[in-house]
């Protein structure tokens, strides 16, 4: 009986670590550039708009190197569906460009330089 309770325990033991093994595959991590991300605001824009599609577990934007950071479910989404994602936020991503009408839409500080905008101390 005893060596019964420890084949159960150690089958159960194992088969929990598979899957966790197996769940941390479907999460990858990818670094997108995000030239266009000018101030706190687009970071605080990006990273709320990201957060609600679809197989996104967590999004980092660094505005000084101009990357987003961003962890996925595999199965969920793919690094296309999280550019497209974010040019829909009206940010360039990678080789995807941002979104016109959602670009007009941001605030003058989070525009291009050329469009007006640029790096205002204050955000």
């Amino acid at each position: 009986m005893r060596i019964l309770k420890l084949f159960l325990l150690m089958l159960f033991v194992g088969t929990g670590t598979t899957m966790a093994q197996q769940k941390q595959k479907a999460i990858e991590t990818v670094k997108i550039s995000t030239p266009t991300v000018q101030c706190e605001s687009c970071k605080n824009r990006i990273e709320r708009y990201m957060t609600r599609e679809e197989g996104v577990q967590s999004v980092k934007v660094d505005v000084k190197k101009h990357i987003t950071t961003v962890k996925y479910f595999t199965d969920r989404t793919n690094i296309e569906n999280i550019k497209t994602g974010i040019a829909n936020a009206g940010y360039d991503a990678d080789n995807v460009t941002a979104n016109p009408e959602s670009y007009a839409k941001l605030p003058t500080c989070c525009k291009k330089p050329e469009d007006g905008g640029g790096m205002d101390k204050k955000h």
